[in-house]
C-alpha cells in the first residue's frame, strides 16, 4: 500500500475527517457521454482555450502570445490527471473543478501537437491520502480510480481512436493510473503496444533493475535512452541539486534491492549530463515556495498568467544504487533579470517535505522540451501517413 500513499500533492491535502469507506460520489461515468471527458478533440474546452503566455529571459520579459491548436493533428495524447481533488470522501465526484486548472497546466498546450484526450474519473481525493496517513485502507478506492481509467481508455480505443498513433500523459496519480494501464492491458497487446509513441509520466516511481531499461515496473516497455526513440517511457521525479531523496522517502528511492527508480532527462533521453530545459510556469500560483513567493523578473509582475523560460532551469538524472532522481538547478547569473528561483517543493503545515522533492514542478519544469518531442513524432506520423 505504500505506494498508493505517493500519489498526492501532498501540499494542497486538507486534514479533514474522511470515512474509511469509499463513497458512491458518483454513479459510474459512461464515457459514451461527452460529458465524461475533460477534453476531446474538435470541441470548446479547456484544452482548445488559449493560453498567454509571456517570455522570460535573463534580460526581463519579452513579447506575449497564445498557445494554439493544431488542425487535425496525426497523433492523439490521451492525458490522466494528478491527485487534485477537495472532493469529500476517498474518491471525487464527476463535477470537475481542480481537475480543470490541472489539465490546463500540464496539458493544454499539448494541443499544438496532437489532438488531446482527457477523462474525468473519480480519482482517490487528497482527503483519501489524509485518511492513508491515519491508518485506513483505501486500496477500494484505488482500484475504483483505475476501473474509470481503464473504461474511458478502453471507449476511446473502441470509439475516438481509429487506428492512429498515441502518446500516453500523467503525473502523479495520473502516472500511477498509466502504469497500470501499459502494464496490464497496452503491453499484453501487440496492435496497442505498437501504436504507443511515448509514455511520459513523472511523478511517479517506475522501478527497473540496476543498470537496465526494462523489468521492474514494465516487462516489455523500456525508458527511453536516446533522443528520437519511441515505444518508450519518459519517466522522472524532480529534486533540488545537491538534495538526495532520504531514506525512506516518498519518490527517487526503490524499496527492492537490486532494483532502481528509472530516471529519464525529459530535455534530451539518454544524456546523463546537465541539460538546460524549455519550462512553462503559472506565475500566478499561489503554493509555498522556500525562500518565499518567487519574484520572476526584477521588472516587476508577469504580465500573464505563464511564463516560458528557456535555460533557466537545467536538469541531471542521477541513479545511485536505489536511488534515482532528476536533479534540478537554476541558471541565473548575477545582474541578470529573471528570477534565480523556482518553487516545486512540497509545503504542509508550513513545512516542506524532503521526500517529496519538486514534485510540483515535474511537469512544468520540461513542458517544452516535452512538447517539441511529441511534435516531432506528430511530424513523422503525418509524413508515414503519406506514404
Amino acid at each position: 500500500m505504500r505506494h498508493i500513499a505517493m500519489l498526492a500533492v501532498a501540499a494542497l491535502a486538507v486534514a479533514t475527517p474522511v470515512s474509511a469507506q469509499t463513497p458512491a460520489a458518483s454513479t459510474a461515468p459512461d464515457y459514451t457521454k461527452d460529458s465524461s471527458w475533460l477534453c476531446l478533440p474538435g470541441r470548446g474546452d479547456v484544452c482548445s482555450t488559449p493560453l498567454a503566455t509571456t517570455a522570460l529571459n535573463p534580460n526581463g520579459y519579452g513579447s506575449t502570445g497564445r498557445s494554439t491548436v493544431a488542425k487535425d493533428p496525426p497523433l492523439d495524447c490521451f492525458y490522466v490527471y494528478p491527485t487534485v481533488s477537495r472532493d469529500q470522501g476517498l474518491n471525487s465526484d464527476l463535477k470537475p473543478s481542480e481537475e480543470i486548472g490541472a489539465a490546463q497546466t500540464q496539458f493544454a498546450r499539448f494541443a499544438g501537437v496532437c489532438r488531446t484526450i482527457a477523462p474525468l474519473y473519480r480519482q482517490m481525493t487528497l482527503g483519501a491520502v489524509a485518511a492513508y496517513s491515519a491508518g485506513q485502507d483505501i486500496s477500494s478506492a484505488a482500484t475504483l480510480a483505475y476501473i474509470d481509467v481503464l473504461h474511458a481508455w478502453r471507449n476511446y480505443i473502441a470509439t475516438k481512436n481509429g487506428g492512429r498513433p498515441y502518446v500516453l500523459i500523467g503525473h502523479s496519480q495520473g502516472s500511477l493510473m498509466l502504469q497500470m494501464l501499459i502494464a496490464k492491458e497496452i503491453e499484453a497487446s501487440p496492435r496497442l503496444a505498437a501504436r504507443m509513441k511515448l509514455a511520459i509520466m513523472p511523478g511517479f516511481n517506475v522501478i527497473v533493475p540496476q543498470g537496465r531499461l526494462v523489468g521492474g515496473t514494465f516487462k516489455k516497455t523500456p525508458l527511453c535512452s536516446r533522443v528520437g526513440e519511441t515505444g518508450c517511457v519518459i519517466s522522472w521525479v524532480s529534486f533540488r541539486e545537491k538534495n538526495v531523496p532520504p531514506a525512506g522517502a516518498i519518490f527517487g528511492v526503490s524499496e527492492q534491492p537490486g532494483t532502481t527508480v528509472g530516471c529519464v532527462n525529459p530535455a534530451r533521453p539518454g544524456a546523463t549530463d546537465w541539460v538546460p530545459l524549455d519550462s512553462y510556469w503559472y506565475s500566478r500560483s499561489n503554493l509555498p515556495v522556500p525562500g518565499g513567493p518567487v519574484a520572476w523578473s526584477s521588472e516587476g509582475a508577469p504580465p500573464s498568467p505563464y511564463l516560458r523560460t528557456e535555460g533557466l532551469v537545467s536538469a541531471k538524472c542521477v541513479n545511485d544504487g536505489q536511488r534515482g532522481y532528476l536533479w534540478i538547478r537554476t541558471n541565473h547569473k548575477p545582474g541578470e533579470k529573471w528570477t534565480d528561483r523556482i518553487g516545486g517543493e512540497v509545503g504542509i503545515l508550513n513545512m516542506f517535505l524532503p521526500g517529496w522533492g519538486m514534485h510540483l514542478s515535474d511537469m512544468s519544469e520540461a513542458q517544452g522540451d516535452l512538447i517539441r518531442q511529441v511534435g516531432e513524432i506528430s511530424a513523422r506520423s503525418r509524413t508515414a501517413a503519406r506514404r
